[in-house]
């Protein structure tokens, strides 16, 4: 079989661009992008969708945007594809060399911050991260079990953004 009856087949199958996409070509081209994505997390980083760092999020958005790029046909489908592998390639070799540096991982990930400590909150902790009372209060609430700061041991509002909350020892 010759090389152009390859690529005329293909360009039957999943169209070449948006003005001339049919319904039918989009579908071809979602199940094909669907299956490179399950492709794509099993060879690269399965965090990208596990850990929620701005760093994973910010990864998932690009490869969200990229892939709706090519499924749409508002860029060309190879070059999309292929850019979404690089920046796969990119997020693992980053998530690896900041799990061997914890110095890339805190520029990279960020650090946990301490709101709470030993029942007081700490207000440089709350300025310096923007969570006002209420939201560390809805934190400890939902993620502690209590009503009360003086409850709690340490609260901390970790890289992910969720505060976490660890109770005084008569409080377990």
């Amino acid at each position: 079989m010759e090389w152009t009856t390859l690529v005329e087949g293909a360009h039957l199958l999943i169209g070449t661009d948006s003005d001339t996409i049919t319904w039918w070509q989009m579908c071809i081209r979602a199940i094909v992008i669907f299956f490179y994505l399950l492709f794509l997390i099993r060879v690269g980083s399965r965090r990208i969708f596990g850990k929620n760092t701005s760093f994973d999020i910010v990864i998932g958005v690009m490869l969200g945007s990229i892939l709706g790029r090519a499924l749409t046909a508002n860029s060309q489908f190879l070059p999309t594809i292929a850019a979404s592998a690089a920046l796969m390639l990119l997020h693992t070799f980053i998530a690896r060399l900041s799990f061997h540096s914890p110095r890339i991982g805190h520029i990279v990930k960020g650090t946990e911050a301490r709101l709470v400590d030993s029942g007081k909150i700490l207000w440089d902790g709350l300025r310096r991260t923007s969570i006002t009372e209420h939201d560390l209060m809805e934190g400890i609430r939902t993620n502690g079990g209590l009503m009360e700061v003086d409850q709690v041991k340490a609260a901390f509002l970790e890289r992910n953004g969720k505060i976490s909350v660890i109770k005084k020892e008569s409080q377990k």
